[in-house]
């Protein structure tokens, strides 16, 4: 159904933004690092080969840097013109990383940006290597602050609600900047930028191989990426059990969308592989009960007994609630303090939500007419129902679920396509170290497809994180039509319109002036 709504044409917008944004920011770190890496060997070398290979490798970085930091500053200010709701209700907690971010982190990346590209005669060989680990490093931390942010929304710690400003104010910075959800979030996504910088130059090289060009180069390029990609590729998939570990005790929700999974159990299986049957989310959707009890979930699945039990809770028994019991409630689980609590139901949410609504109304009408007991009274309400406060603004069981298709098979794209890439890192290595990798046309055309594959992993990383949380803007405090702006339909939609034709004619611009630099090679640098 076509998108007519402001909610639904805010996210859309934000979604192109950020998805556009993410084709650059991994390759950014990714290659950083692996540049880093290049010149350390050309210092300690003294090979003008491994200068020549580090320069060639950094035109690429500049150009997709360049782009990378445009498409950022059009993400940042749409909180600001179409999510302005949810500026006002974050405070200054959303706002300080995104500033420490742009202060400490971007400004050294920039300011040493100009030394590694620009600086090679300039300054000595360890002012600029240095200078080059300085941007490696400054691109990982102004990732770190961005997912904090990120991670913040996810998992709403280290804040308390003020009444008085209707907002949410930071208590704890260090809650806040190492949030169990933040630290797992920071190594997962910045592993996967390391993955995806390592397939685009064994991929790139791999092209050069196919052409008989730039063997020596190549080869060594293959080698220096694929040894990278293989101990990120296996952190990555380490740090993605935390990932699992995290959603099942902080969102479950997203788990349970992630798998398919309507109906918990005790000892709950993963599902590999599957197919869904979409026509029990239509159901759903539909408020069809009849229809929804009668459809199964799956059309076909292939399922490891008990696996999402263990990985979700460290226990091979453990109940995993499914999309019905996150409605219904009712069920038994461990809170904050270690202790089984029993689960409210949606309908119980809603009416805490509600109740907390209307006493933020009362303490402010009471403290206005200078009411001091009834603003306590008020107050005292609020605080014990704030946790459900965005269940107040919903309606009916359909809209606290995510899109079911959506996540599950985002979710398995980027689970398969991550063991592809660990297999692919071992051939590559094993063909290097017998020394078949120029000869294997069928390899070099595998490691050109990866590139395109990685970037569709990546995405589909990102696609589970953000559209497995809906509908919340903050988990349980706010849902996204609550954070909306005031402005029209319209003037998104055609925002929406112009921001997809400035991004295709700058990524292809950015395309066209990579395959140049590729084309033309390191023997031009």
């Amino acid at each position: 159904m076509f998108l007519t709504t402001l909610t639904d044409l805010s996210r859309l917008q934000f979604a192109l933004t950020a998805m556009f944004h993410w084709i650059f920011v991994p390759l950014t770190i990714g290659l950083g690092f692996i540049i880093a890496i290049m010149e350390t060997y050309y210092v300690r070398s003294g090979k003008d080969f491994w200068k020549r290979t580090a320069k060639f490798w950094m035109k690429v970085f500049a150009v997709n840097f360049a782009i990378g930091i445009a498409t950022g500053i059009i993400l940042e200010f749409q909180f600001g013109t179409n999510w302005s709701n949810y500026a006002w209700f974050v405070g200054d907690i959303f706002g300080a990383p995104l500033a420490i971010e742009g202060i400490a982190a971007f400004f050294l990346e920039s300011t040493f940006f100009a030394i590694m590209f620009f600086g090679w005669d300039k300054v000595s060989k360890n002012t600029h290597l240095t200078s080059t680990w300085l941007v490696a490093v400054g691109s990982a931390l102004s990732a770190y602050w961005i997912l904090v942010a990120n991670a913040w929304m996810q998992y709403p710690a280290g804040m308390e609600f003020n009444p008085d400003s209707a907002r949410n104010e930071m208590v704890s910075f260090w809650a806040v900047a190492t949030s169990p959800v933040a630290l797992n979030k920071f190594f997962h996504t910045i592993l996967n930028a390391f993955v995806l910088g390592a397939v685009v130059v064994v991929g790139i090289s791999s092209w050069y191989l196919k052409k008989k060009r730039e063997e020596e180069f190549s080869r060594k390029s293959i080698k220096i990426a694929a040894i990278f990609g293989l101990v990120s590729i296996v952190l990555l998939i380490y740090t993605g059990d935390g990932s699992a570990y995290q959603v099942a005790q902080k969102q479950p929700m997203k788990l349970a969308a992630m798998e398919g999974l309507y109906d918990g159990q005790n000892g709950t299986p993963l599902v590999a592989i599957g197919l869904l049957n979409n026509k029990k989310f239509k159901a759903l959707r539909d408020n069809d009960s009849l229809g929804f009890e009668l459809e199964k979930p799956y059309l076909f699945q292939i399922s490891v007994p008990k696996a999402l039990s263990f990985l979700g809770y460290r226990d091979f028994n453990a109940f995993v609630p499914g999309i019905n019991d996150l409605i219904k409630g009712g069920y038994k689980y461990k809170d904050s303090t270690g202790n089984y609590a029993v689960a409210q139901s949606l309908e119980e949410k809603i009416l805490s939500g509600r109740i907390a609504i209307n006493a933020l109304a009362s303490y402010n009408k009471a403290k206005k007419a200078g009411d001091d007991e009834g603003a306590t009274a008020s107050k005292k309400q609020l605080q014990d129902n704030f946790k459900n406060f965005g269940y107040g603004y919903l309606k009916e069981s359909k809209d606290i679920v995510p899109n079911v298709p959506l996540v599950f098979y985002s979710f398995r794209i980027m689970v398969i396509l991550g063991g592809y890439f660990l297999l692919f890192f071992i051939v590559t290595l094993w063909l290097e170290q017998k020394e078949k990798i120029g000869r294997c046309r069928w390899y070099q055309i595998i490691a050109i497809i990866s590139i395109p594959l990685v970037y569709i992993c990546s995405q589909a990383g990102w696609i589970v994180a953000e559209a497995g949380r809906q509908p919340w803007t903050i988990q349980d405090l706010l849902p996204v039509q609550a954070s909306v702006s005031g402005v029209s339909s319209s003037a998104v939609l055609t925002t929406i319109i112009l921001f997809f034709i400035l991004f295709s004619v700058l990524l292809a611009a950015e395309l066209s002036i990579l395959f140049k630099v590729i084309h033309k090679g390191p023997a031009s640098n």
